[in-house]
Parts: C-alpha cells; sequence; structure tokens
C-alpha cells in the first residue's frame, strides 16, 4: 500500500487541513453564484482554461487536444496517443500513478473523437491540486517507451480493431463519414482491422505527434466543480512545461476546412441490417456553422421515443408504427466547422425500406409547409431541452467547451444556445428540410437480407437514395478477385499522364517462365504472365456458360 507521506508535493497539499483558522473560511461546497450553467475563460501563460463552479464535493477535471482522427499525422495516432495516458512519466511510473489515484479514490479516463482527445480525472474537491499537476505531468513529461507501446498500447489497439468488425452500427457511421467528408473528418474513429497498424506506430512518433497536439496553442484545460480562482492558480503552476508552440521540425497537425460531399455506399455483413441516410448538418455553436434550425429539424423528425410504453409523438415515430421491428432515429453531429445529419435506421430489412419511403414523404411535406405548427412548437421545445441537457451534462460540457476553446477561443455557453433555439421559426425549419431535399444526401447501408432492400428506387426528390441486390460487382461479372485487382490496376495506370503511367506499368511488368516436367522430361518453357491470363480467360468463359 502506497502511503500518504510517499505521494507528491502537490498530494501532500490536498491533505492540509483548509480550515485551521476560523470556521466560517471552510469551504465545502460551491458559492450561490455557481447556479449559473455557464463557463467562466481565461488565460494563463498562454494556456486556455474555463471553469464551472457547480456545487458538490467532486470535480472533475479534463484536458482537451486538438488530437483527434481529423487532425492525426497518420491512422492510429490518435487511439496511440489516447492508449498512452497514464502511462509512465519521468516523474512516476504507471503503476504509481493508478495507485496513488486508487488511494485518493479518484478515477482516471481518456478517449478521442474525430476532432478531440480527452484526458481526464474526476475526484474529490480538495484533491485538486494533485491532479491538476498529474494531467500536466502527463501531456509533458510521458516516456513514451518501447516496451509499453508493443505490449499494452498496440496489443488494447487490435483487440478494439477486432470487436469492430462484428459492430455493424460502427461500420455504418464510419462509412457514412467517410462518404460525407472523404478525409479529415471521413477519417474512421478507430483504425480499422485492414490498417497495418505497427507499421505506423513508432515510439518516437508517437512522442513527436504530441509535442505538437500538447502545445499551449492546441489543447485547453476545463474543469466542474471548481472556483475560478483555484483553477488559474493550479493551472499556471503545474501546466507551465508544455512547449509554448508546435515545433518548427514536425507536421502540421492542422486540417483543411470539411467539404461536405455526400454519394453511397454498400458494405454486406452477417451481423444484422444497418441503413443510414445523411445530409448537411448543423455545425458546433462555437464555431461559424451552427444553425439552430437543424437542431429543431433533428427533433421534429425524431424517430425514438422519450416516453416509457410509448412509440412517441415525433413524425417518424407516427409514420413508422406499422414498422415494428425497424429502430428509427435522428441525429445531428456537430463539429468545429460542419455537421452531419443522420437517420439511421436497424432491424427487420423490409421495415427498413419501408421507414425509408415514409422518410422521403416526411422532408417532403416539411419542406411544403404540410406540418402542424404545434408539431414544431413540441420540436422546438423537446431540441432545446435535449441540447441543454447534453451541455448539462459534465462529461459532454468539458469537450465542447474545452473544443470552443482551442478551435476559436470561444466557451460553448448554454445560455447562448437556448436563445438560438428559441429564436428558430416555422419558415427556417421549412427552409431547412427543402435544402435537405436539394442538396446531395449520403446512404449506407449495412445488410444481411439483400434481398429486401434491392427493391428500393432512386427517389427523384432525394439524390442517391438507392439500394441494390448486395453483390459484389466483381462476381456478377465472373471474375475471380485476383482478376478484379488486376483490371483495376490497369485502369488506374492508364489514367496516369505518360511518364508515371510508363513506372508504373515497368513495375508490373512479370519476367517469370515455367516449364511442365514430364517424366523427367521438361516441356515448353512458357510465360507465366501469359498463362495466368489464359487461365483466367477459360475460367471466365466456362463461368459463363
Amino acid at each position: 500500500m502506497i502511503t500518504r507521506t510517499s505521494l507528491g508535493r502537490a498530494t501532500r497539499k490536498a491533505f492540509v487541513p483548509q480550515c485551521s483558522k476560523r470556521p466560517s473560511d471552510c469551504r465545502t461546497l460551491a458559492s450561490a453564484k455557481a447556479n449559473s450553467y455557464n463557463y467562466e475563460t481565461g488565460e494563463v501563460n498562454g494556456i486556455k482554461y474555463a471553469s464551472r463552479d457547480l456545487p458538490g464535493p467532486t470535480t472533475q477535471l479534463a484536458v482537451v487536444a486538438r488530437a483527434g482522427t481529423r487532425f492525426q499525422l497518420y491512422p492510429g495516432f490518435a487511439e496511440g496517443l489516447e492508449k498512452f495516458a497514464f502511462k509512465s512519466t519521468t516523474k512516476r511510473s504507471s503503476l504509481r500513478i493508478t495507485r496513488e489515484a486508487e488511494l485518493l479514490g479518484g478515477e482516471l479516463f481518456a478517449y478521442h473523437s474525430r476532432e478531440n482527445l480527452v484526458l481526464g480525472a474526476k475526484f474529490l474537491r480538495e484533491d485538486l491540486p494533485y491532479f491538476t499537476e498529474l494531467l500536466g505531468e502527463i501531456i509533458s513529461k510521458t516516456k513514451f517507451t518501447r516496451h509499453e507501446l508493443h505490449e499494452e498500447v498496440i496489443r488494447v489497439i487490435k483487440l478494439g480493431q477486432k470487436s469492430i468488425l462484428g459492430n455493424t452500427s460502427e461500420m455504418c457511421a464510419n462509412s457514412a463519414h467517410a462518404v460525407a467528408f472523404h478525409r479529415g473528418l471521413g477519417a474512421p474513429l478507430h483504425p480499422t482491422s485492414s490498417v497495418p497498424i505497427t507499421q505506423y506506430l513508432h515510439e518516437q512518433d508517437l512522442a513527436n505527434f504530441s509535442r505538437a497536439a500538447y502545445a499551449k496553442p492546441n489543447f485547453a484545460v476545463v474543469a466542474n466543480g471548481v472556483s475560478h480562482d483555484d483553477m488559474s492558480k493550479w493551472v499556471g503552476e503545474f501546466f507551465n512545461d508544455s512547449p509554448s508552440a508546435p515545433p518548427k521540425d514536425l507536421p502540421s497537425i492542422q486540417s483543411k476546412p470539411s467539404r461536405y460531399y455526400g454519394g453511397e455506399e454498400r458494405i454486406a455483413h452477417d451481423g444484422g441490417n444497418n441503413m443510414i441516410l445523411g445530409f448537411p448538418g448543423s455545425g458546433a455553436y462555437t464555431g461559424g456553422h451552427y444553425k439552430p434550425e437543424i437542431a429543431v429539424l433533428s427533433s421534429l423528425l425524431g424517430g425514438q421515443s422519450y416516453i416509457k410504453w410509448s412509440p412517441g409523438f415525433s413524425l417518424l415515430s407516427r409514420a413508422t408504427r406499422g414498422q415494428t421491428q425497424a429502430h428509427v432515429s435522428t441525429r445531428n453531429i456537430s463539429y468545429s466547422d460542419a455537421g452531419l445529419l443522420t437517420i439511421s435506421m436497424a432491424g427487420n430489412a423490409r421495415h427498413i425500406r419501408e421507414a425509408s419511403e415514409a422518410i422521403v414523404e416526411i422532408l417532403k411535406a416539411i419542406s411544403g409547409g404540410d406540418i402542424a405548427k404545434e408539431d414544431i412548437r413540441k420540436a422546438i421545445a423537446n431540441a432545446k431541452f435535449r441540447t441543454l441537457e447534453a451541455g448539462q451534462n459534465v462529461g459532454t460540457g468539458l469537450e465542447l467547451t474545452g473544443a470552443g476553446l482551442v478551435q476559436s477561443g470561444k466557451a460553448s455557453q448554454l445560455d447562448g444556445i437556448a436563445e438560438a433555439i428559441d429564436g428558430v421559426t416555422e419558415d427556417a425549419v421549412k427552409k431547412a428540410a427543402g435544402s435537405l431535399l436539394e442538396a446531395r444526401s449520403l446512404y449506407v447501408d449495412s445488410e444481411s437480407l439483400h434481398a429486401q432492400l434491392s427493391t428500393v428506387s432512386q427517389s427523384s426528390d432525394i439524390n442517391t437514395l438507392t439500394a441494390f441486390a448486395m453483390s459484389a460487382a466483381w462476381k456478377a461479372a465472373g471474375l475471380t478477385y485476383n482478376r478484379y485487382l488486376a483490371v483495376a490496376a490497369r485502369v488506374v495506370r492508364r489514367s496516369l499522364k505518360e511518364q508515371p503511367r510508363l513506372q508504373a506499368e515497368r513495375r508490373g511488368e512479370m519476367d517469370l517462365k515455367f516449364a511442365k516436367w514430364t517424366n523427367g522430361k521438361q516441356g515448353e518453357v512458357k510465360s507465366l504472365a501469359n498463362a495466368n491470363a489464359s487461365a483466367m480467360a477459360e475460367g471466365a468463359q466456362e463461368q459463363q456458360q
């Protein structure tokens, strides 16, 4: 057992009685002015921070860094940096960090999203000095040792890759982002099984990436349950070792502005039927692409029920009551400079097909004004509640506020969001629905019963809402997979300019020859490439016959 005397200097300070002079000086809970859910922001030594002094005996502290999958230099870097959180530093071993946190009754956590990497801790309010020192140490003094990388980090990442293979909803979400944004936000949230993770992750490369990600302009410190003065004091003391700017000898972790493309993709999978219809959505409140009418439209469409034993009263809930085996939900996923409005469906293939047809009709009805005012009023109230509930949530509020400070220097404030949603008009909602019909949507499905969805036809009002039998094109053409790859490679080579095309064609040349031996005698020497081509042609003819 680690004794309290063995803890760091800041930890021992946390155990010193805070009210040794007068009982009136003892402060156990937040003051009365902490009733506001807005964050107080500030900057000390070039480090942005925000705090919200909520009543209660516990505190949640987090470092929010611009190091999500959108900004990673190579696949797996965001995941690797997350898994290296709370490993050995130059001052503490990973075992010591774990035991000290347990001794203080705290909880450590780390996760990443498409834009942010979040490292944090939950603990008793009086232990703020220790955990502030610990987080400052983690982002500036982690060793990035080789044995921890290969024995712990990569092993856990590979286990995660396997778990994603059976998660059709996760696969569809990744595909939806890839189809919508291609690069940047289109990168998978976690490395897929096809990514050769060991070729990208090296301890020195991760250490260099952390130096850029944890430079002062690229992260913010956010806390709930802390006074603004205490936050300023401890952040200023324990985060000074972070570099003032990203190293110039390293690639920039900036990302190009997001651009929405749209399109479609189909994935054959025996894990169940999932479908996502996507449209351009609303960005985060702290960015310049916030559209409160999209949040109202999302609540108006709905699909999921928030009332027990009731199918719900949103438009999609009413329209899909007959499709009891299809689960429908609408969600706006917001980012700093873009958003993605998704309608997700899972369940029976036939019911999903019928629900998707109902979605088209509902969007047409909304844009045409064929919608009751009472439904819009209910949607505004529901959107306001859902948005404020998410912002009031301690964990969600930490990431939103930290990301806002890093990206635009602006914290996510609940009062401003509520005011924006209250100002949404009926005409704005109708216009937003009309813009979805005009924009190029995205369509992604993962199916185990292909024939049921093959009858969904293309809508003249929504682009690319199509689904066909889930048979790969190369199989339908009677090709082997190797032959399909050869044809695709040849098409790509022929599309290149002359000099690169000649270089690529030389790489594809094959000089191997073979001869068949019979009864100890060598037969005719033939070209292996020509023999392969002839065999493939004969195989294709046999399949067609």
